[in-house]
């Protein structure tokens, strides 16, 4: 069964970047699909299709909501996977935006659907994005890992490679998938601290936003998820200023990871790095920018 509902067919898509993101194991304070959502409505996405859910759901696990619609009638609402394009005129290339929530079955046939829709849409990279609980203070930057198919691509990004080996989510197959099928990817991975993994983490979101404009090209303002991340920080010092323990905890984390930042420091960029990459901000935003 064709499993792709089309709202239409996009076309004159530009060089496109494939970015993905679902909710759910892979998306711990929803880092990633917060930073997915962010980058849609940035770039004002528009959907073009959606994966039926009948073939990749256990809806037990996954339950449709309902809700009124026109009239007072009863809609049903099903999980799904919604796939969006996302010009970027400013921008070397456009985006093809998959998000939605993780599948809980057939998640190789879901990959290969995925994979065979980039190829259609010559995507010239496949970005998916994850977030993992860790034992990371919320007063430190982002730690970020990940894996990219390419070795020069990796270098390129900087990151650190992630050792981890165990239990994978729909991303980690999705990431396997596109490698065996010889299509470039990236997989981004953003750490949310342990300590308040119920609350939506916007600084991580940001990270991750920050890390798909450095790789693919493409800029958007920030500005409203910064004021977030701010926020969320402030709420989060407020909460751990309130329990002795807790904070005591933190404190040990930070210490921790000032020890592992002074063993291994990461790379910095340079001035003229940071020059170039506000310099091309400020063309893709254009006149109109302020």
């Amino acid at each position: 069964m064709q499993p792709f509902i089309w709202d239409r067919r996009p076309d004159g898509l530009r060089a496109p970047a494939m970015i993905c993101a679902f909710a759910g194991w892979n998306d711990a304070g929803e880092a990633a699909s917060s930073a997915v959502s962010f980058l849609a409505g940035s770039l004002d996405a528009r959907r073009f299709a959606r994966i039926d859910s009948e073939e990749f759901y256990d809806f037990q696990a996954n339950r449709p909501c309902v809700s009124f619609g026109e009239g007072e009638r009863r809609e049903i609402t099903w999980p799904s996977v919604e796939i969006f394009e996302a010009p970027a005129p400013r921008a070397p290339r456009d985006l093809v935006l998959v998000q939605g929530a993780e599948p809980s079955m057939r998640w190789r046939g879901f990959s290969s659907h995925i994979v065979d829709l980039a190829e259609a849409l010559g995507v010239q990279v496949v970005v998916s994005l994850g977030a993992l609980l860790g034992d990371v203070p919320h007063t430190r930057p982002v730690a970020m890992s990940g894996h990219a198919s390419d070795p020069a691509l990796m270098e390129r990004l900087g990151l650190q490679t992630s050792s981890y080996e165990g239990p994978t989510g729909i991303v980690g197959v999705l990431h396997a998938a596109c490698a065996d099928a010889g299509l470039p990817s990236v997989s981004l991975w953003a750490a949310v601290p342990h300590y308040v993994a119920a609350a939506t983490n916007p600084k991580a979101a940001l990270a991750l936003v920050r890390r798909v404009e450095g790789l693919i090209g493409v800029s958007v303002d920030v500005s409203e998820l910064e004021s977030a991340s701010a926020d969320y920080e402030r709420q989060v010092e407020l909460a751990v200023q309130s329990d002795p323990d807790i904070q005591a905890f933190v404190e040990r984390l930070e210490q921790a990871a000032q020890s592992e930042a002074q063993s291994s420091p990461e790379h910095v960029p340079s001035g003229d790095i940071l020059a170039r990459e506000f310099q091309r901000f400020l063309r893709q935003r254009g006149p109109e920018g302020k």
